[in-house]
């Protein structure tokens, strides 16, 4: 293996996190067709198509960087070194004794709780699911007026001034920016700020920008940061994205919300104890403050 390959699974072996329930849900399929398929041996143990699903959906947000071409093979070497560490941990006796239990009790919670995640709450929402709720909630939104503006921000209103009486003159509005702007995020764009809606800027900054007309500059305006010159570049009308750009948020948010129902329904049929003395102290706290609802009236 080159540096860059075993840079990169020495990096995913220390930070890997347990992969997510989507990300579960995303392998699932495949796992089942793909327990057998055998992919390499490590001291006569098989590493199958299986374990490279489940690595894949561990690691993948760690790859990003990674040619696709070269994606796998960094998987399976990952694979390949989780065995390696095992057989070692095997050798020394570390796999067995009670602080070794309760880490295996602690990882089966986590396991079966992403499992109760692919098999239970992933499937609860459909595609249709999706649609509908796009139908109902995003597509008949009304459209947003954005702009898409530049700046230039100096100290002082003179500033100001003098770069509006050169603009005014015809020098160009993009090279003054990066020559004189004082907004490090922009300055380098010629002052570009893209395209924003009512809401995202300042004020002031934002009903200067929207009162406009494409290819006007404005007059010196102050904010909180200085003073701008700013210049209408566009305005558009922003409508709902399409619904596939955004189905897989959608379906995301709405397992999402799902879990918390589910979980607030199985904390209210649980028997919870808390005793650990400060934070039953807290919990207490939070109890005594909380508000009572008032009796219903009487009919």
């Amino acid at each position: 293996m080159n540096k860059v390959m075993k840079a990169v699974i020495a990096a995913a072996l220390l930070a890997a996190p347990l992969p997510t329930a989507i990300h579960i849900a995303q392998t699932a399929k495949a796992q089942d067709k793909a327990q057998e398929k055998l992919v390499a041996k490590v001291n006569g143990k098989a590493i199958t198509e299986s374990d490279m699903q489940l690595a894949e959906a561990e690691i993948g947000s760690e790859l990003g960087s990674i040619p696709p071409e070269a994606r796998r093979r960094v998987v399976l070497e990952y694979v390949i070194e989780n065995q390696l560490f095992a057989d070692a941990a095997e050798a020394a006796k570390l796999g067995s004794g009670a602080a070794f239990d309760e880490r295996m009790n602690y990882w089966r919670r986590r396991a079966l709780r992403e499992y109760y995640f692919e098999a239970e709450l992933n499937k609860s929402v459909s595609d249709a699911d999706a649609k509908k709720f796009y139908d109902q909630q995003v597509s008949g939104a009304k459209a947003q007026e954005e702009v898409r503006a530049r700046h230039i921000l100096v100290e002082t209103e003179a500033q100001a001034k003098e770069l509006l009486e050169r603009i005014n003159k015809g020098e160009d509005f993009v090279a003054l920016a990066k020559a004189n702007s004082k907004d490090p995020g922009s300055k380098g764009e010629g002052g570009d700020l893209g395209y924003f809606g009512k809401g995202q800027m300042v004020p002031v900054f934002e009903e200067t920008a929207f009162n406009l007309k494409p290819g006007q500059v404005s007059a010196p305006v102050q904010s909180q940061f200085g003073w701008h010159l700013v210049k209408l570049e566009d305005r558009r009308q922003r409508g709902a994205p399409p619904f596939d750009a955004i189905k897989e948020r959608i379906i995301a948010s709405m397992i999402h919300r799902k879990a918390q129902e589910v979980a607030a329904d199985l904390r209210a049929k649980a028997q919870l104890e808390y005793v650990d003395p400060a934070i039953k102290a807290q919990i207490d706290q939070e109890r005594a403050i909380k508000p009572v609802p008032a009796p219903a009236p009487k009919q």
